[in-house]
C-alpha cells in the first residue's frame, strides 16, 4: 500500500521547491533579455530563450505538482497523476525547439559573426549562473520524486551549463577578440539540450502510449505466474505506468476448476501478488488479476474469435 500522507508531504515540498526555482528563474530571465539586447550576444539570447522556456516549464511543473495533490474521484479514478507525464513531455518539446533554433542561428553566426560586448556578457552570465546554482540546490532534493520534477531539474541544469558557456565565451572574446566564440557557446548549449530533451520526450511518450515500463520483463512475469501450483494459463497480460514509478499489471489467470470449489483461489491470488511484489518489485495496490475457470476462459476465447 502507498503511504498517502508521506506522498502528500512530498508533493507539498516539491511544490515549494518549484515555486522558489520559478521565482529565481523569472528574475534571471529579465536580466538576460536586457543583457542580450545590450551586448548583441547570441549565446545570451539563446540562454534567455532557454530561460524563458524554463520559466514556462517550471510554471507548468508547478501547476502539475498542484494538480497531482488532488484526490481521485469517480470521473478521474487516478486523480491527476498522469499530468506530471504530460508536463514533462511539454517541457521536452519546448527544450527541443530551443535547441534547434540555437543550432540554426549558431551556424549562421559562425559564418558572419556580429560584434559582441564581452563585459556585459560576463556580468549577465555571472548573475545567471548564480541564480541557476540556487535553483539547482533547491530542486536537488526532489529530482527523483517523479518525471515532472526530473524534467524541471533537467531544464535548470541545462540553464546552468548555458550560463557557463556564456561566461567562457565572454572570457574568450575579452582576451582574444574572437567573436565566433559566442556562436560556439550557443552551439555547445544546444548540444547539451537536444539529447536530454529527446530522452525525456521518449520516456514521457512511452508512458503516455502505455508501453511496458522500462526494466519489466512481462515474459518473466508470465513464467513466474505459470510456475505457481494450480495455474493453468495466463492471458491478456498487460503492464503500463500511470505515472513515473507507478507500474500497473493486469492479467486473466486460468486456474483448475477445483480451486473455485475448495477455496484455493484466494490462496493462489495471494501467491501471485507476492510474486509481483518480491520478484518484480511491483506495487500490488493497483495491479489486478482476474481469476477464471477453464470453462470461463474457453468462453472468453470463443467470444474473441466470434
Amino acid at each position: 500500500m502507498h503511504d498517502h500522507s508521506h506522498s502528500h508531504a512530498d508533493a507539498t515540498t516539491n511544490r515549494t521547491r518549484l515555486a522558489i526555482a520559478l521565482a529565481v528563474t523569472g528574475t534571471i530571465l529579465v536580466a538576460e533579455v536586457v543583457g542580450a539586447i545590450i551586448t548583441n550576444s547570441l549565446a545570451l539570447l539563446v540562454d534567455a530563450a532557454h530561460m524563458f522556456t524554463d520559466t514556462l516549464g517550471l510554471l507548468t511543473a508547478l501547476v502539475a505538482a498542484t494538480l497531482m495533490m488532488r484526490p481521485p474521484n469517480p470521473r478521474r479514478t487516478w486523480g491527476w497523476l498522469r499530468i506530471e507525464v504530460i508536463a514533462a513531455a511539454a517541457q521536452a518539446g519546448i527544450l527541443l525547439a530551443v535547441g534547434t533554433y540555437a543550432i540554426i542561428e549558431g551556424i549562421q553566426r559562425l559564418i558572419t559573426p556580429p560584434e559582441v560586448m564581452s563585459t556585459g556578457l560576463l556580468v549577465v552570465g555571472t548573475v545567471g549562473l548564480i541564480g541557476n546554482v540556487i535553483s539547482l540546490l533547491v530542486l536537488q532534493g526532489g529530482r527523483d520524486s517523479n518525471l515532472n520534477m526530473r524534467a524541471a531539474f533537467l531544464e535548470v541544469s541545462a540553464d546552468a551549463l548555458g550560463s557557463v558557456a556564456v561566461l567562457v565565451a565572454a572570457g574568450v572574446i575579452a582576451t582574444t577578440g574572437w567573436h565566433r566564440a559566442d556562436a560556439i557557446a550557443s552551439l555547445t548549449v544546444a548540444a547539451l539540450i537536444v539529447p536530454r530533451a529527446i530522452a525525456l520526450l521518449r520516456e514521457s511518450g512511452s508512458i503516455l502510449l502505455e508501453s511496458t515500463p522500462e526494466g519489466l520483463d512481462l515474459e518473466r512475469v508470465r513464467a513466474h505466474l505459470l510456475s505457481l501450483p494450480h495455474v493453468v494459463d495466463v492471458h491478456d497480460l498487460h503492464a503500463s505506468a500511470v505515472g513515473s514509478g507507478l507500474p500497473v499489471v493486469t492479467a486473466h489467470v486460468v486456474l483448475h476448476d477445483d480451486c473455485f470449489r475448495d477455496g484455493h483461489s484466494l490462496e493462489i491470488l495471494e501467491q501471485m501478488l507476492t510474486c509481483l511484489r518480491s520478484h518484480h518489485e511491483i506495487s500490488v495496490s493497483h495491479s489486478t488479476f482476474q481469476l477464471e475457470s477453464s470453462e470461463v476462459a474457453s468462453a472468453h476465447v470463443l467470444q474473441l474469435h466470434s
